[in-house]
């Protein structure tokens, strides 16, 4: 099955941790490049995540990113080491004393700042989140996101399926096209030199321009690569099919069938054979336009 390289997927689960919301953007790319955007706490996840995600792609540019919305239950919130403060309280205090029985010196102590006692080592601590479980939340919703982002990139795959399987079809009704007339055109280029040569009214040998004719003839002999269109194709029909990653295989292709067209187009005899060229061509470029898409 098809995957496109493009796709997005977003997933928004609530735990008793807060709101976890992942998105995660896909686009084409010759390899498989990771972007994480992770809050500080889940940065411990990111190794993890990167290898699940590689067993899970193969080639894209993936830009992941989570926003997690803590609840009140989990915000971040200040205890006071009580004790300590009533130690630092009772010591101020003392050194308010002297400072009145000793009012002739320059020490003077006034009014507590209730900051500077915040700020003192030991008086603030902090409630810590459970950093086990939410890595393990991050993953399994990381998880879930993956799987949805790979669903988008298969449905996608699907609808350029359908877009290359027609322009195969047009490219092989080209090709049937071009071969049924080859005959003719070989007979048309034939009776064109002879009437020609009936025109100028000079005596020449027929074996002579016989033999000129077979050589021309193989000049513009294009079976072989009409022969090799239909294989190039035979086997893109097969790899469209494939259940693995194929962009690279299909790419290699289209450069291939893009090559045969210019050399049916180089050894065209007549406007019409030009022509189906030309349109080969441009099927040719609205499937690779396609094909970048794919894994």
């Amino acid at each position: 099955m098809l995957k496109s390289m493009t796709a997005f997927a977003r997933v928004e689960e609530n735990h008793t941790l807060g709101q976890f919301v992942w998105e995660i953007r896909s686009i084409n790319h010759r390899y498989l490049e990771m972007n994480f955007r992770l809050p500080e706490d889940a940065r411990a996840a990111e190794f993890v995540l990167r290898k699940h995600l590689q067993d899970a792609l193969s080639r894209g540019k993936i830009d992941c990113s989570l926003k997690l919305r803590t609840t009140s239950d989990t915000q971040v919130e200040l205890t006071i080491n009580e004790p300590l403060v009533d130690s630092l309280l009772k010591q101020v205090q003392q050194l308010r004393d002297k400072a009145t029985v000793r009012a002739q010196d320059t020490l003077q102590v006034g009014a507590v700042n209730p900051m500077d006692i915040l700020n003192w080592p030991g008086v603030t601590e902090q409630n810590t989140v459970d950093q086990n479980l939410l890595l393990d939340i991050v993953k399994s919703s990381f998880e879930k996101t993956v799987e949805a982002l790979v669903e988008n990139r298969q449905v996608e795959g699907a609808r350029l399926r359908e877009l290359i399987i027609k322009r195969l079809d047009e490219l092989k009704h080209l090709i049937k096209d071009v071969r049924s007339r080859r005959p003719q055109v070989l007979q048309a280029v034939r009776e064109k030199i002879i009437s020609r040569i009936e025109e100028i009214n000079i005596d020449i040998e027929m074996t002579r321009v016989e033999q000129e004719l077979v050589i021309m003839a193989q000049k513009l002999d294009v079976e072989e690569e009409l022969d090799r269109l239909d294989s190039h194709l035979d086997e893109l029909n097969m790899v469209v099919n494939s259940e693995k990653p194929v962009g690279r295989r299909m790419d290699f292709l289209m450069q291939e069938l893009n090559r045969e067209a210019n050399t049916l187009s180089s050894k065209s005899a007549d406007i019409k054979t030009t022509q189906a060229a030309v349109d080969m061509k441009v099927c040719i470029e609205q499937m690779r336009e396609q094909i970048q898409n794919i894994e």
